[in-house]
């Protein structure tokens, strides 16, 4: 078989073992899990509840010591859908389990999400109240945050998104409050508030603080740069000096001005969506906005890992230099891999007869997931697959006592009946 054609093959054996496995994963160990809750909080800060949604992992089992980073979405029940799209497809290679978090903005949003008060906008008086921002981040900061953090498994990565208003409101949390966040996605965001009050402040900020290890992603929607004139284009919007462009000229100005500056260690990168509206720029701009930030996350050279040929040793080495750029971003020690790749992996190599290969993946999925069923019954079938039934029942009887499923049990039984 050509070498190119046999990589393509086993990538997608990779693909098809990946969903067996997550698959007896759901069926073995979180069938009584609740994967999403929708709750409300009460808030000194607001002196009113507020609701918000949380959404877990995959592979997220209540009995695990597992910790999550965690993504946290304002406007969260309106974006909730265009963010867990994004996630759903892309976690894995692209982006880490992470929990998600939706805060609710249907109620106070022109007041929460604004950075200063004004009483007029466009020419027209504004009815709502505005310039809350101060208050609705200490309630993110000093009440959310610590509700979250109390209450579910999660580590201190975190990343915040937001569109219009709240993205107004995410470029102050990163200008103004950075030790909250390590991530930030700004989409369409409002820059133009307040004759670029916060967009002014920005620059200054860029110019002096330390922002390494902060990340930040700008969109802007172009398909309708100015609404009475079809003729401003992108190319020559900055020409334009009328009101109705200034929304887009605000973020062109602001993502040109960190493109072109060393913004003292930030990662910044933006787009502009020439085919979509302010309505519709949020679902693309999430996904490429988390690509973007987690860029690190995609591990190296998979067609290595895919290839038979790759000796065992460059697989060691590079599995330790994943582990090691995960663990320098997140701040803590992390798996190189999650553990259905893990898993898979392992799977992957035992069809393709590398057995030394294989017991790697399981040996390294039980030494980070101690307490998940599945990687025990991996490294249980590579046993089996080896003839060795006393491993083989050892490691189901572990994966059985972890889990007392009845998948597990009637495997035990299977094991024994084939040792007599």
């Amino acid at each position: 078989m050509n070498r190119n054609v046999l990589i393509i093959a086993l990538a997608g054996l990779f693909l098809i073992v990946h969903n067996h496995v997550s698959a007896q994963v759901q069926s073995t160990q979180v069938e009584l899990i609740e994967r999403e809750i929708i709750d409300t909080i009460y808030s000194e800060s607001l002196q009113e509840y507020r609701e918000y949604w949380i959404r877990f992992p995959e592979n997220y089992n209540p009995q695990s010591d597992e910790k999550y980073p965690v993504v946290y979405l304002l406007d969260g029940f309106s974006l909730q859908n265009s963010l867990t799209s994004v996630y759903d497809n892309y976690w894995g290679h692209y982006l880490p389990h992470m929990i998600l978090v939706g805060i609710s903005n249907r109620v106070n949003r022109t007041r929460d999400l604004t950075t200063s008060q004004i009483k007029m906008r466009r020419g027209s008086a504004m009815d709502a109240e505005t310039g809350g921002a101060g208050k609705f981040t200490e309630f993110i900061e000093n009440e959310l945050i610590p509700h979250i953090d109390l209450s579910f498994p999660t580590t201190p990565y975190r990343t915040l998104i937001g569109h219009s208003y709240a993205g107004l409101f995410t470029i102050n949390m990163l200008v103004n409050h950075p030790h909250l966040f390590q991530n930030y996605i700004a989409i369409d965001p409002s820059l133009d508030w307040d004759d670029q009050k916060l967009m002014k402040q920005a620059k200054e900020k860029f110019k002096t603080d330390n922002f390494e290890g902060k990340s930040l992603y700008v969109s802007l929607a172009a398909e309708q740069l100015h609404m009475f004139d079809e003729n401003i284009t992108i190319e020559n919007i900055m020409e334009d000096e009328s009101g109705f462009t200034l929304f887009a000229r605000s973020i062109i100005d602001f993502s040109n001005f960190l493109s072109s500056e060393d913004q003292n260690g930030l990662n910044f990168s933006w787009k502009v969506y020439h085919e979509d509206l302010h309505g519709t720029v949020p679902l693309p701009s999430i996904r490429d906005g988390l690509i973007f930030l987690f860029k690190w996350y995609q591990f190296l050279s998979p067609q290595k890992y895919n290839n038979p040929e790759t000796p065992i040793e460059d697989i060691e080495s590079m599995l330790k230099n994943q582990q090691a750029i995960y663990t320098r971003h997140l701040g803590y020690s992390a798996p190189p891999m999650i553990e259905e790749m893990l898993t898979g992996y392992g799977y992957m190599n035992m069809q393709m007869g590398q057995p030394e290969k294989a017991f790697l993946f399981f040996q390294l999925n039980i030494e980070h997931y101690p307490k998940s069923a599945n990687a025990y019954n991996a490294m249980s079938e590579y046993y089996q697959s080896k003839n060795d039934l006393t491993n083989a029942l050892k490691y189901t009887t572990k994966a059985f006592e972890i889990s007392g499923s009845e998948i597990y049990k009637n495997r035990i039984k299977e094991l024994e009946s084939m040792k007599k």
